[in-house]
């Protein structure tokens, strides 16, 4: 879809272009991610031509984007969560120049976004080499075959497999998710809150602070405040647990298999605070039938009122009549 005057245009190199769609969907104002080819020297490469290393081209992600939803500079942080930004070699076991990184600018406010993000990674300390990641102009764009879009939905087994075999989710986990001072969680969280979210406690049904809340809002990681329900998704599943029929954005959630207490559950962990929040069931009333059952422990109810404020503006359009 070409973009309107109300959306711009976005294009990220990250590696394999498998990996970099799913990070972006399902946010607010997003509309289409497109893989394709770009910064090269050929039209029209095929597959096979980009992965040979002949043709010049980054496997690329094209986002058509209301920055007024959702701003360009929210998609650069976005971004850099998605890759090692110091490979200038390819992205993890992915070797060659068609996975090298890149952030490929529209106009020349995206350049300066783009260079003062860049900047700023460099400077908190998160990785110990060079940012390397190269701020360029942007090429002409070509879309990949139809089998490679959307490719985590069309092969959701292959595609977990193979984020897990080539590194990225482990190198992804171990720099960006995770608290890393243990004694000042302790004392921002209250014992209750520490003990579920670090600890994997559960706190006893029908006593926790939202199993009965009705407002309006969204439901933010205690920890790390990134999003991940909203009160439009709630229902009362009659367990004395807050439950939602689905997540805010699956993104967020990380699933993990639990065998703990002589049961096989599934777990829900935040993905950027690793958060246990609670698990997840195939009895929900929802389309998926799918049943998140959260501790209130783990997470900060931010009311639709004070949205803008505390900065989860964008979530907004989903309390509009």
């Amino acid at each position: 879809m070409s973009p309107t005057s109300t959306y711009e245009l976005a294009t990220f190199a990250g590696g394999c272009f498998w990996c970099m769609v799913s990070p972006f969907e399902e946010l607010p104002g997003i509309e289409s991610i497109v893989s394709g080819y770009t910064g090269g020297h050929t039209e029209n490469p095929t597959y096979e031509e980009v992965c040979s290393g002949t043709t010049g081209h980054y496997e690329a992600v094209q986002i058509t984007f209301n920055p007024d939803l959702f701003p360009y500079r929210k998609l650069l942080e976005l971004f850099w969560q998605q890759v090692d930004p110091t490979d200038e070699g390819g992205q993890f076991h992915d070797r060659g120049e068609s996975y090298r990184t890149a952030i490929f600018h529209h106009n020349e406010v995206q350049r300066e976004q783009a260079e003062a993000s860049k900047q700023e990674l460099a400077q908190s300390g998160r990785f110990d080499k060079p940012i390397v990641t190269p701020i360029l102009p942007a090429a002409p764009f070509y879309k990949a075959e139809e089998y490679h879009q959307d490719y985590h939905k069309k092969n959701p087994m292959h595609y977990k497999r193979y984020r897990k075999g080539s590194g990225r989710e482990d190198f992804l986990e171990k720099t960006w998710a995770g608290p890393v001072d243990k004694e000042s969680l302790k004392a921002r969280l209250t014992p209750l809150q520490y003990e579920v979210t670090q600890n994997s406690a559960t706190e006893r049904p029908f006593t926790g602070e939202y199993w009965d809340h009705e407002e309006e809002g969204i439901y933010v990681d205690i920890v790390s405040g990134e999003p991940l329900f909203s009160s439009r998704d709630k229902y009362d599943a009659g367990c004395g647990w807050p439950s939602f029929t689905r997540p805010l954005r699956e993104y967020h959630i990380k699933e993990k298999t639990d065998l703990s207490h002589f049961m096989i559950r599934t777990e829900v962990r935040s993905r950027e605070g690793n958060s246990h929040l609670g698990h997840v069931f195939d009895d929900g009333p929802g389309p998926n039938g799918l049943r998140y059952c959260i501790n209130s422990a783990a997470l900060r109810f931010v009311p639709k009122e004070k949205l803008k404020e505390e900065g989860y503006g964008e979530y907004l359009y989903l309390f509009e009549e």
